[in-house]
């Protein structure tokens, strides 16, 4: 039996979990529980890892005022820290910030060799100054100024980035999480698989909810997959992300449909209507409750590697 078909015969009883531990979109002043600093970050993805994301994925951020950091020296105090004490595979965001350039935001990728990068597959309005109606008071200066900056914001991935995103990750072994915020991301997708450039199975992480994307309607979920089945049928595997309070109810109709899930504090900061994860492990540990409540079982790091077709942690650079 081929790599590629073991892989999708184990899909069909796994569940891989994701969790992306800080990002670029919430602020320090959001939640005093979002991971800022290294030791922050590592104490966040090791507890996830042993709640049981297989995956990782990463940001960085200016230890002193949590604005995003993109630069490769950013990742270098908690990557090889992580990486020492977990089997989870390492994700390392090409998506930065909105703010930042396709060149500043691929160089931690290029530079470290992950197993998993991710990818944003199409330039898209991003606004996120609708939460300035929630926070009214900010412990630093560029959060106020970045959420209202939103409003005239395009958030460029165009076909000239996302393929220099590509060359310059894509000859280390790294695979990429294809982040479609959109159904016309799927198609730009298909478009470079066309052409021989994006390479089977594609990871393919459905994002729903943030302004400037597809809603998160229960069906904008099931319009995303049937998209997604006709595009590239048995040659991708199926991930969502659910942004806010979309987060679970996105979840659990994802893995009831066979797809995977992706959780964490960049995305969502809660643990309920009103109430603040306390950890990017707990959302984890709900997530978890919802899959093995549906009568399947979370995939092992390892068993997520065979799915996707990773290279493994002892190929990578750091």
């Amino acid at each position: 039996m081929s790599a590629g078909r073991a892989g999708a015969d184990l899909q069909k009883d796994k569940v891989i979990i994701t969790c992306a531990i800080t990002g670029a979109i919430h602020t320090p002043s959001m939640s005093p529980h979002l991971p800022v600093t290294a030791d922050e970050i590592v104490e966040h993805a090791l507890a996830a890892a042993e709640a049981g994301a297989a995956i990782l994925h990463l940001h960085a951020r200016d230890p002193e005022t949590g604005k995003p950091d993109q630069s490769p020296e950013g990742f270098e105090p908690f990557l090889g820290r992580i990486k020492q004490s977990t089997d989870a595979a390492l994700n390392i965001t090409t998506g930065g910030s909105p703010f930042m350039t396709v060149e500043e935001r691929v160089r931690p990728a290029a530079q470290f060799r992950p197993e998993v990068a991710s990818l944003n597959m199409g330039s898209m309005n991003f606004g996120l100054y609708p939460m300035l109606e929630r926070y009214k008071e900010f412990k630093h200066d560029w959060e106020r100024e970045a959420l209202e900056a939103s409003r005239g914001l395009i958030f460029r991935n165009s076909f000239a980035d996302i393929e220099y995103v590509m060359q310059e990750c894509y000859g280390n072994g790294t695979r990429f999480e294809f982040e479609c915020y959109d159904i016309s991301h799927l198609y730009n997708l298909a478009h470079f698989a066309d052409r021989g450039l994006a390479k089977p199975p594609f990871f393919v992480q459905s994002v729903f909810g943030l302004l400037g994307g597809i809603g998160a309607h229960p069906e904008d979920v099931a319009h995303m997959k049937r998209t997604a089945d006709r595009l590239f049928g048995a040659d991708y595997r199926w991930s969502v992300l659910g942004a806010g309070a979309g987060q679970m109810r996105i979840a659990a109709q994802a893995a009831a449909m066979g797809g995977n899930v992706r959780v964490g504090l960049e995305d969502s900061l809660w643990a309920g209507k009103g109430r603040l994860a306390e950890s990017n492990a707990e959302q984890v540990r709900m997530v978890r409750g919802i899959i093995e409540g549906l009568g399947k079982s979370v995939a092992t790091p390892d068993e997520a590697r065979e799915i996707l077709e990773l290279k493994g942690g002892d190929q990578v650079g750091f």
